[in-house]
C-alpha cells in the first residue's frame, strides 16, 4: 500500500462525460479544478446515438419544445425549468459547436432530425453517434485547459460535510476517494464539489447503461443531506440485446420502424393485442407489452424478426447493428434477434435548483445524477443532452459568480482505515449485487404492485444491514463502494415507488391504474424518509 494523498483544489468534478466537462471547461481559468473518473470513457455520454434538441428552425418555436416537453412529461415537468432549458438551447448549441462538435449538416445548414415526442424537427446529431462526437470534442478542448488536473481510475467514497456552528451554515469540503490502483482512500478539499456522475440504471438486470452507472452521486448526496425526487421514474427502452456478451448493446427503434415485428418463442406475434399501433406503439407501450409476456410464459426474453425485409435493405439501413449481431453469431437478415426490455435512463435524481445547486451549500448535481424538474415523469428523446450542457454551464458560472476566498475552518480529516482489514469473503459482494439487480428487474421493474414493491423493500432494506457490516469492517474497493451506492439507490427507488398511488408517466402500477388529479413530486428526505 502507498501512502493517501491529501489535495487542496478549488472545484472539484466527479465525472468526466458531457454535463462534467462542460461545467470544468466553464469554470473561470483561474480557479483550479480536477476532474475524478472511474472510467475516463466518459460514462454514458458515447452512447447517446440520437442528438441534442434546439430551436433551430424557423418554422419551429421555443413554445412548441416547451409544450411538447411538457406533453411528454405526463404534468409532472415544471414549467419554468422547462422554459429556462429551452430557451438556453441555441446557447448551449453554440457553445458545443465553439468546442469543436460537428453536427452533422445539410447545404451548410444543420440536418435536423424528428424524434418521438417532438413536433417539429429539432434534432441536431452528428450521423449516429452524437454522444461519441460530443465527448471526443469535450475531451479535446480538456485535454489543453491548463487549469484542469485528471484523475482516472478514482472513485468517490463519500462527501464531505462541515457541519458549522452559530451562523456558519453546513457545506461541502471535499471528498474521500478511493485510488482503484493503489487501494488507498485519498482526500481532496474542495470550495465547491460537481456531482457528474450519472444515473443508476446498473440498479437493475437488464440495462442499456455502461457498468459504471451505479448511482454513486444520488447515494452520496442522500448520505450528505440533500433531498432526491422522483427516483420511481426509470425509462426503459423496449428492445435491449439479450446476450451473455453483449452486455448494453441496444437495437434501435428504428429495425421496428422499418417492419421489425416481435414475436414470442413459438413465433406468436402479441403487440395487436396491446395497442392498434402494434411494433409503432410508445416506447413505454412496447415495454410494458414484452414484460407482461416475459411474465405470463416465464421466458427470459422474446424476438425481434425482420427477415422478412430484403438482406441488401437491412444491411444498408442497419450496418452498425448488423455487424454487431454478426460478431456474436447472429445473422438479423437470417435469424431472429433475442430481445428484453433494459433500464435506460433515471429521471429522478438529487433535487436542485435553476444553478444546479442541492440542498448542501457549494454541492451541485448536473446531469443524469440530478432531478431538474425537466423531465416530469418521462423524459423526452434528446432532451438530456441538452440537460447535461444548459446546467453544466449554469453551475459553472453561479460558482464564479459567488466565490469568496476558501472559507476558514478545520481542515478535512483523513480516511481511517486503521479498524478494517482486507475480506477474505469478497463473493458476498458478487452475490448481493445479483440479487439486487433481479428482485429490482422482478419487483420493481416496468410493472408493479404493491405486493411486489413491498418484498423488494424488505429485501433491500435486509441487504443494506448485511452491506454496512461489511463496509464497516472491511477495507473498501471500488465493487463494495458501487454495492453500497446500489442499495442506497435500490431503496430510494422502492419508497418512491410506494408513495405514488397512480400510474403516471414511466411508473405503472396495477394497484393503482389512474391518474390522479393533482399531480405531485415525489421528494424523499433523509431526516424523516431513511
Amino acid at each position: 500500500m502507498t501512502t493517501p494523498h491529501h489535495n487542496r483544489v478549488d472545484v472539484l468534478v466527479l465525472g468526466a462525460g458531457a454535463a462534467g466537462l462542460t461545467a470544468a471547461l466553464s469554470i473561470p481559468k483561474h480557479l483550479r479544478v480536477a476532474v475524478l473518473t472511474k472510467d475516463p470513457s466518459g460514462g454514458s455520454t458515447r452512447w447517446a446515438q440520437g442528438g441534442v434538441a434546439a430551436v433551430i428552425d424557423d418554422q419551429d418555436s421555443i413554445e412548441s419544445h416547451v409544450q411538447d416537453t411538457l406533453i411528454a412529461g405526463a404534468g409532472l415537468c415544471h414549467r419554468d425549468v422547462v422554459e429556462h432549458v429551452v430557451t438556453h438551447a441555441r446557447e448551449a448549441i453554440d457553445w458545443l459547436v465553439d468546442q469543436g462538435v460537428a453536427f452533422t449538416r445539410s447545404d451548410e445548414a444543420f440536418h435536423l432530425t424528428q424524434e418521438g415526442g417532438h413536433s417539429h424537427r429539432r434534432i441536431l446529431h452528428a450521423a449516429d453517434a452524437t454522444g461519441w462526437a460530443i465527448q471526443d470534442a469535450l475531451d479535446r478542448q480538456a485535454a489543453c485547459a491548463e487549469n484542469l488536473t485528471f484523475y482516472h481510475k478514482y472513485i468517490a467514497v463519500d462527501l464531505c460535510v462541515e457541519q458549522g456552528r452559530g451562523a456558519r451554515k453546513r457545506r461541502v469540503r471535499g471528498c474521500h476517494v478511493l485510488n482503484i490502483e493503489t487501494g488507498e482512500v485519498d482526500t481532496f478539499e474542495a470550495q465547491a464539489v460537481i456531482l457528474a456522475t450519472g444515473g443508476a440504471s446498473k440498479v437493475y438486470r437488464y440495462t442499456s447503461n455502461p457498468d459504471g452507472a451505479s448511482g454513486d452521486g444520488i447515494a452520496m448526496a442522500w448520505r450528505a443531506g440533500c433531498r432526491v425526487a422522483n427516483m420511481e421514474f426509470n425509462q426503459f427502452h423496449p428492445t435491449c440485446l439479450f446476450h451473455p456478451d453483449a452486455k448494453s448493446f441496444l437495437i434501435s427503434e428504428a429495425v421496428r420502424g422499418e417492419g421489425g415485428l416481435l414475436r414470442l418463442p413459438d413465433g406468436t406475434q402479441f403487440m395487436s393485442g396491446f395497442d392498434p399501433r402494434a411494433e409503432l406503439a410508445p416506447r413505454d407501450i412496447v415495454a410494458r407489452a414484452i414484460d407482461h409476456e416475459m411474465k405470463r410464459i416465464g421466458a427470459d426474453h422474446l424476438y425481434l424478426d425482420i427477415t422478412h425485409r430484403d438482406p441488401e435493405f437491412i444491411r444498408n439501413h442497419f450496418p452498425t447493428i448488423h455487424q454487431r449481431l454478426l460478431e456474436l453469431g447472429i445473422d438479423m437478415t437470417r435469424d431472429w434477434i433475442p430481445i428484453v426490455p433494459a433500464a435506460h435512463y433515471t429521471c429522478g435524481g438529487v433535487l436542485v435548483d435553476l444553478h444546479g445547486e442541492t440542498d448542501l451549500p457549494g454541492l451541485y448535481a448536473v446531469g443524469e445524477v440530478s432531478s431538474t424538474g425537466l423531465h416530469g415523469a418521462n423524459r423526452m428523446a434528446s432532451n438530456s443532452l441538452l440537460e447535461c450542457i444548459v446546467y453544466g454551464r449554469a453551475a459553472a458560472t453561479h460558482i464564479a459568480e459567488s466565490w469568496t476566498e476558501t472559507p476558514s475552518g478545520q481542515s478535512i480529516e483523513p480516511w481511517d482505515a486503521s479498524q478494517v482489514t482486507d475480506s477474505d469473503e469478497n463473493v458476498v459482494i458478487a452475490h448481493n449485487w445479483a440479487e439486487i439487480r433481479r428482485f429490482m428487474w422482478d419487483y420493481v421493474g416496468i410493472v408493479r404492485t404493491d405486493k411486489r414493491l413491498q418484498r423488494a423493500l424488505n429485501r433491500a432494506q435486509l441487504l443494506a444491514r448485511e452491506i454496512q457490516d461489511f463496509y464497516a469492517n472491511y477495507r473498501v474497493t471500488a465493487n463494495l463502494i458501487e454495492l453500497r451506492n446500489l442499495v442506497v439507490v435500490a431503496e430510494l427507488i422502492i419508497r418512491s415507488a410506494l408513495k405514488r398511488k397512480e400510474s403516471r408517466g414511466l411508473h405503472y402500477t396495477l394497484n393503482h391504474p389512474d391518474l390522479s388529479k393533482l399531480p405531485e413530486d415525489t421528494i424523499l428526505r433523509p431526516d424523516r424518509d431513511r
